[in-house]
């Protein structure tokens, strides 16, 4: 099974959806506005593709931050943010049976699933 994590009405998660819905792909659906992000899940994410993959820097959450908070980011303290501030997950998140994929690119999609 493929479950995706994200947060519905992000442009690339509804483009994510879109793509797997035209594949005839099924897929369980977890929002992390309403359920919130897992910390063993976060951990693993980063543990796999690392800290610059899943904490994006170039939303508006994350530039938000303090300087302090900004600094100086390794894997626990991104947890600790992304558990704080879900929005700050680089979406979607897709776990399938062969890995993860981060972020939506449609020919990294198409070669994994």
């Amino acid at each position: 099974m493929i479950h995706v994590y994200g947060i519905p009405n992000c442009d690339s998660v509804k483009k994510a959806r879109k793509w797997l819905e035209a594949k005839g792909v099924d897929y369980t659906f977890h929002d992390f506005k309403k359920e919130g992000a897992d910390t063993g899940k976060l951990n693993s994410w980063i543990d796999v593709k690392g800290v610059d993959i899943v904490l994006n820097r170039r939303g508006t959450t994350f530039r938000k931050l303090s300087d302090a908070e900004k600094a100086d980011i390794d894997a626990a303290k991104a947890v600790t943010l992304l558990e704080q501030n879900p929005s700050m997950i680089k979406r979607p998140v897709v776990e399938h049976a062969g890995g993860i994929l981060v972020g939506f690119k449609e020919s990294e999609w198409a070669e994994a699933l």
